[in-house]
């Protein structure tokens, strides 16, 4: 049986955090989420920092590649996974530029979702 992972999920619309702190859950994960993103980077390097990061890039206050760019840099966190996700299809190559390791394309399907998370977090 595979380790519970611990997921951070950033993402301004509230609608895609309940959603998918739901599945997520549902398949075993624990989730803490938050609409804001500028917190992103205290909680990534906090004590008992994430598995897995999933955040949009357009958030308000920040913008989601710069806190990618952030956790890529630290020596610290910079080997936990970062899956950006967009509703804006033109932006994947800027994504995988400031370092995440995985773009998804808003909205996606969610075995989409559940395949990139479980390469990702194993």
């Amino acid at each position: 049986m595979r380790k519970v992972k611990r997921i951070l999920l950033a993402d301004d619309d509230a609608g895609i955090v309940d959603s998918t702190t739901m599945l997520l859950e549902m398949m075993g994960y624990n989730v803490d989420s938050t609409l804001d993103g500028s917190i992103v980077p205290q909680v990534v390097t906090s004590t008992s920092s994430p598995d897995l990061v999933i955040m949009d890039i357009w958030m308000a206050g920040i913008d989601g590649r710069e806190i990618c760019r952030i956790i890529k840099n630290d020596p610290v966190t910079s080997k936990i996974p970062v899956l950006m996700i967009s509703a804006s299809k033109d932006i994947k190559a800027s994504a995988i530029e400031s370092g995440a390791d995985a773009f998804l394309e808003k909205p996606f399907e969610l075995q989409e979702l559940i395949d990139t998370i479980e390469k990702l977090a194993n």
